[in-house]
């Protein structure tokens, strides 16, 4: 365990002025979106919008648009954009493609020409990945929280505490489980551009095909094969709760990557 947490350390010091500027990044984010909702709401600006939407066109969105069209979805909506979306998976991938890296650059011969074990990296990669998702969120939260405090009218109706959580939790398992699965695709890997390309262009086409899901009934029958399948921040908005099997399955993934990362690694020839 020792030797786990060294090389985390050593790990997280290379990423700290990446994962501090990201974390800034996103919690001020969280911030101009209090902002904004704030304003719209004060100049009756979401009614003006939703009026001048067809009704051609709301019926085709559906109950999201209404509930995007207001204080509540504004609020919450950096926790399923997609810019905050790809950023949080690229930076999962970068972190899950370490150990591909480390063996392009000979860096892995010199770590285990001491008493660390293969297994070590890899779960050095696994506590990176969890340390730097979660400050993340934290901060997306910590925005969140600051800005309906600071800037939220006063007569407005507040998002449940119950439904960021839920949006913040579901956000953190789907980056998990591409840290995951960069991970196992990383362990026998040489290059890591070549790890993260394939995995980059992996969460891509999963994304695409869990979106052309949505509207096309023959793309219905592969989208549980994507992660963003069970992770959509759009339900949770319209007042459903979140299942806790979709957690269960985005961290599975997670822990099934790690496990497959673990054989492969352990086993490879460096």
């Amino acid at each position: 365990m020792r030797e786990t947490v060294v090389l985390a350390g050593h790990s997280l010091r290379r990423l700290r002025g990446l994962v501090l500027l990201m974390g800034a990044l996103m919690a001020g984010f969280q911030v101009l979106l209090a902002l904004a909702a704030a304003t719209l709401y004060k100049t009756g600006t979401f009614n003006q919008l939703v009026a001048f939407v067809p009704p051609l066109v709301r019926e085709v969105i559906g109950p999201s648009f209404f509930a995007v069209m207001s204080y509540t979805g504004v609020v919450t909506v950096g926790y399923f954009h997609f810019a905050v979306t790809a950023a949080l998976v690229a930076l999962a991938i970068g972190v899950g493609t370490e150990p591909a890296g480390e063996v392009e650059r000979a860096f892995a011969d010199l770590i285990l020409s001491r008493p660390v074990t293969r297994s070590a990296v890899v779960s050095r990669t696994a506590l990176v990945l969890l340390v730097t998702s979660t400050f993340l969120i934290l901060m997306m939260l910590a925005g969140t929280w600051v800005g309906i405090w600071w800037i939220a009218p006063r007569d407005v109706a507040r998002p449940a505490p119950r439904l960021i959580l839920s949006l913040a939790l579901s956000l953190w398992t789907v980056t998990l489980s591409w840290g995951g699965l960069a991970a196992a695709v990383a362990a026998s890997s040489r290059r890591r551009i070549a790890a993260g390309s394939l995995t980059g262009l992996a969460a891509l086409a999963l994304y695409l095909l869990d979106y052309l899901a949505r509207f096309w009934k023959p793309a219905e029958s592969f989208s549980w094969l994507s992660p963003f399948h069970y992770y959509s921040g759009l339900e949770l908005i319209v007042g459903r709760s979140l299942p806790l099997e979709n957690i269960l399955i985005l961290l599975g993934t997670c822990a099934a990557g790690f496990g497959v990362a673990y054989t492969l690694f352990t086993r490879r020839d460096l």
